[in-house]
């Protein structure tokens, strides 16, 4: 089996763009997403998006939320305060959201490692080193927070 993930930290919003999102937070973000720029009517996307995303591999999707964490836990307050404000003020529409994506048989996945025995065990098939993670306390911290909610999507490709 073949394992693509990647896990990122979104802040979306009908009215603030994300450089305005940038330059309320003072971090630049990896990606993001203008509204309407594909097309105006209806807008789509539907949301201005700015986002912080960890897609190195060979890492569990816990250690890739770490990864997204490092560089966003001293602004969780900040974060919580525009995200306070993106829902009030655009309508029930702004948002943020902690998403974690994994794609099964993804041809730029990770294959399963078979070779390498864990605390002595051998490894059989379908126990690919990538599955299996955990939220610890500061995670769950920094959801509440930046009142985050947590999406997990996995697919199956083709």
């Amino acid at each position: 089996m073949r394992v693509h993930q990647y896990v990122y930290f979104k802040l979306a919003s009908r009215q603030v763009p994300a450089a305005e999102i940038t330059a309320r937070l003072g971090v630049e973000p990896d990606e993001v997403t203008v509204r309407g720029s594909r097309q105006t009517e209806p807008p789509v996307p539907v949301c201005h998006t700015w986002r912080i995303v960890c897609r190195k591999p060979g890492l569990a999707v816990d250690e890739q939320i770490d990864q997204v964490l490092d560089r966003l836990s001293d602004h969780a307050d900040r974060i919580g305060e525009l995200v306070a404000e993106l829902f009030q003020d655009d309508e029930n529409v702004g948002f943020s959201v902690l998403q974690v994506v994994r794609v099964f048989e993804h041809p730029d996945g990770e294959d399963e490692d078979l070779t390498s025995p864990v605390e002595g065990l051998r490894k059989l098939p379908g126990q690919h080193q990538l599955l299996g993670w955990h939220l610890d306390a500061r995670v769950l911290s920094f959801l509440r927070r930046t009142h985050a909610v947590l999406d997990i999507d996995e697919y199956a490709y083709g």
